[in-house]
């Protein structure tokens, strides 16, 4: 008989996710993700200004700070008609991958490293190098002061987790060096955009600033730390971890799902429609078989979503918020994307999967690296990589602007919201496809519609009840403990939600409850 776990909240993600397992010889054989809360973003905009949606979207969230803005800003200027400077694509391409490069090393040491890490190994570290020996010392004398969060109480290690002292030192060495890291990188976006998180710069037809000479000098100074970093440190973890002790995990393909990947593209290049990052399509693992992307095969399916079902199965531009609170057999705030009616992933894999760069494709057949927990975060890593050493040629590109007297950053012939008009935008963020939708009558906002990355991932089931692609993913996860659910949440992390609190598990059989303070 199948046993149920309920895990509410999810830790160490940005907002807040309910995941329902049942467990039947060792492994997951159904699973539920629920989204707990509403966001209402969409309702706000009705009757407002269109060029208000940058400031208000870039609300949604400050962990992926600037990239709802972007997208908007995108959506509006294709209602109003607005082109887009040169130098304001550049200059929007240095805030965002400013803000990738902090995103991405935060999501692997601070929320999903700590799940493959038995940090009290740190203990047991007996090398010579002193800045491991400081490390040491400290975590020592916050165990003895009981004060170890966010590193510890955490779910027990298993058969997975990490343990040999010299590498999990190293590993927390690292963990601290990422929080001196982000804060550079932020830096290095305000530089541009006036602040983070919610930047000022980015607004619909361009940006509010163009950086002098030595403002670029600045943010290249910072941008070689980071590439520095990304290269010598995040990616030498990830490959590290990736190839050595967790391998098995990653050629078991653990929490693999669909083979179904999306991505509407990332970073615009000067040519017209193409990206850093290529836009593209995959189905069943087909690698070699990369199709364009239709944004017309795009629907949103609402029968498992608190929302009327009247809103359901529709295109993002037709679609609605309209809450139904008391829907039956509903379970989740977040509506089921579909595309060609298919639940697809996004984020890094899809992205590195559809570029298919040689050295990621080359690490991943000789290791027999299949899609999976494991393999997300080496995608997201070596991605990291290839943006670091793309926006040196942006800013290369932005000088030369600014030496050759460039002044355009903004197409003000278009700045006043037109009588009626429609439009969207569609581009990556950290976390994958990001599409917004607009609708304007009488110069005003008639509907907004956003499908963000984790609507994608983490989206309840369908009309035709397909698992979203989380919960296909989480199916055949190993639970040897039910008690101990942690590869649960190292499928669920690996996708790159972030939020922490406390972690309640509940025991169908005795309504016991077990709680863990994770960090």
């Amino acid at each position: 008989m199948a046993q149920k776990i309920v895990i509410d909240p999810i830790t160490r993600i940005e907002g807040h996710l309910k995941v329902e397992v049942e467990v039947e010889g060792g492994k997951v054989v159904n699973a539920r993700a629920s989204g707990t809360m509403a966001r209402g973003i969409e309702v706000l905009l009705k009757g407002k200004d269109p060029r208000d949606a940058t400031y208000v979207t870039e609300r949604v969230c400050g962990v992926c700070a600037g990239s709802h803005g972007w997208v908007s800003s995108v959506a509006v200027e294709s209602a109003q008609g607005a082109g887009l400077p040169q130098a304001a694509r550049v200059v929007r391409n240095l805030i965002l991958g400013a803000m990738w490069l902090h995103d991405h090393p935060l999501h692997f040491y601070h929320l999903s490293a700590l799940d493959y890490l038995d940090v009290t190994a740190v203990a047991h570290y007996q090398g010579k190098d002193a800045k491991l020996l400081s490390v040491k010392d400290k975590i020592v004398k916050l165990v003895q002061a009981g004060d170890t969060s966010p590193l510890l109480p955490r779910y027990k290690p298993d058969e997975f987790s990490v343990n040999e002292p010299d590498l999990v030192t190293t590993a927390v060495s690292h963990y601290l060096q990422a929080l001196e890291m982000q804060a550079k990188a932020k830096k290095m976006s305000a530089l541009f955009s006036g602040k983070q998180p919610h930047q000022s710069s980015i607004v619909a037809g361009g940006v509010t600033m163009l950086p002098d000479l030595a403002q670029i000098e600045q943010f290249r100074s910072l941008l070689a730390e980071q590439s520095d970093y990304v290269e010598k440190v995040y990616w030498q973890d990830v490959y590290t971890f990736g190839t050595g002790p967790l391998l098995p995990l990653a050629r078991a393909g653990v929490g693999g799902g669909y083979g179904h990947y999306l991505t509407y593209g990332g970073f615009p290049l000067a040519e017209k429609g193409r990206f850093f990052f290529p836009a593209g399509v995959i189905f069943d693992n087909q690698f070699g078989n990369v199709k364009p992307v239709d944004p017309t095969k795009i629907t949103e399916a609402v029968k498992y979503s608190w929302y009327s079902d009247q809103t359901g199965t529709k295109s993002p531009s037709q679609g609605d918020t309209v809450f139904d609170l008391n829907k039956a057999d509903a379970y989740s705030f977040v509506k089921a994307p579909r595309y060609e009616g298919k639940p697809m992933e996004v984020g890094p894999l899809a992205r590195m999967l559809v570029l298919k760069p040689d050295p990621f494709m080359d690490l991943v057949s000789r290791y027999g690296i299949k899609p999976g927990a494991v393999a997300r975060h080496a995608a997201r890593a070596y991605e990291t990589v290839l943006l670091a050493k793309a926006m040196p040629g942006w800013l290369d590109e932005l000088e030369d602007l600014v030496k050759h007297g460039e002044t355009r950053i903004h197409d003000t012939q278009h700045w006043d919201p037109p009588t009626n008009g429609e439009g969207m935008g569609l581009l990556d963020a950290p976390r994958g496809a990001l599409g917004h939708w607009i609708q304007i009558a009488d110069h005003k906002i008639a509907n907004y519609q956003m499908v963000v990355p984790t609507t994608w991932n983490h989206s309840p089931r369908d009309e035709q009840g397909q698992p979203g692609p989380l919960e296909q993913a989480l199916l055949g996860v190993p639970v040897p403990d039910p008690e101990n659910p942690i590869n649960v949440v190292r499928v669920v992390r690996s996708y790159d939600p972030c939020l922490a609190c406390a972690i309640h598990i509940i025991q169908p059989d005795t309504q016991r409850v077990l709680k863990f303070q994770i960090g």
